[in-house]
Order: structure tokens, then sequence, then C-alpha cells
């Protein structure tokens, strides 16, 4: 493992999910939107990581048996629309409802969101203490070096 493969990995994981809580608060912001720009309503967007696979040199390196880079992380591999049935509301006023005065709303779930968001969060957080802790590790071994 190399010196700054930790920063390497926490970097890529902040960056995950920053596109996460982005994508989280696109959900709650668009929470009751009935009707988008195609005349259906918003539908949720979720977020598909994959590990960060390594390069074909350190693949050939480490079949010839010499030391490489390890790799690691994760990246964003998709957004994807969540297949969640939309809710039927009952609400004869809303110029959106059907002839029985259901409006078709969107398959979010604040609840649900706002967990998600908490995670991230969490999530982004440690990520910075992990590049934190190696920084000052690395601040320590320069410093017994001098």
């Amino acid at each position: 493992m190399g010196l700054f493969d930790a920063i390497d990995i926490a970097g890529s994981g902040l960056s995950a999910n920053r596109v996460r809580m982005d994508v989280t608060s696109e959900n709650l912001a668009n929470a009751q939107t009935t009707r988008g720009a195609n005349g259906q309503p918003y539908q949720r967007q979720e977020v598909v990581l994959q590990q960060i696979s390594p390069n074909f040199g350190s693949q050939l390196a480490g079949a010839m048996g010499v030391a490489a880079k390890s790799g690691g992380g994760v990246e964003v591999a998709a957004v994807t629309q969540d297949k969640t049935p939309d809710q039927m509301i009952y609400n004869p006023g809303s110029p959106d409802a059907n002839a029985q005065g259901y409006v078709k709303m969107p398959n979010v779930n604040t609840v649900t969101e706002m967990t998600d968001l908490i995670s991230e969060s969490r999530g982004y957080q440690s990520d910075v203490t992990a590049m934190q802790t190696a920084k000052s590790m690395f601040t320590a071994t320069l410093g017994l070096l001098k």
C-alpha cells in the first residue's frame, strides 16, 4: 500500500457521498412534484456505487510478482430511477386528479430520504476523519525523518 492510498480512498468516499447527498436532496425537493417535464410525477433517483478496480498496470505488476499499488475506493457507477410504484392520493380538487379524484404522487418517502441523508452525512464525516488521520500520520512520519 502506497503512502497516499489512504487519502485517495477517503477522497473517493467523499466524492461518492457528496453525489449521494445531492441525489437525496433532489428527491426531497421533488417529493410533491406531480407533473414533471414529461407530464409524469417525479421518479425517485438512486445512486449505484461500485468499487474502483485496479488499472491494467497494477494488475500486470501483481501478476509478475512485483509490489503494485493496491487501488481501492468507490466511484459512482450510475444514477438510476427507483422502480417503486407511484402513490395514489385522493385529492379531487387537484388539477392533476384523474376521473376518480386520485392524484399520482412521486414514489418518494421523506422519512426514507431523511434517514438516507443522515447516513450519507455520517459517511462523509467518517471519510473526512480518515483523511485527517492519514494526514496526521504522514506529518508524524515526516517529523521522525528530520
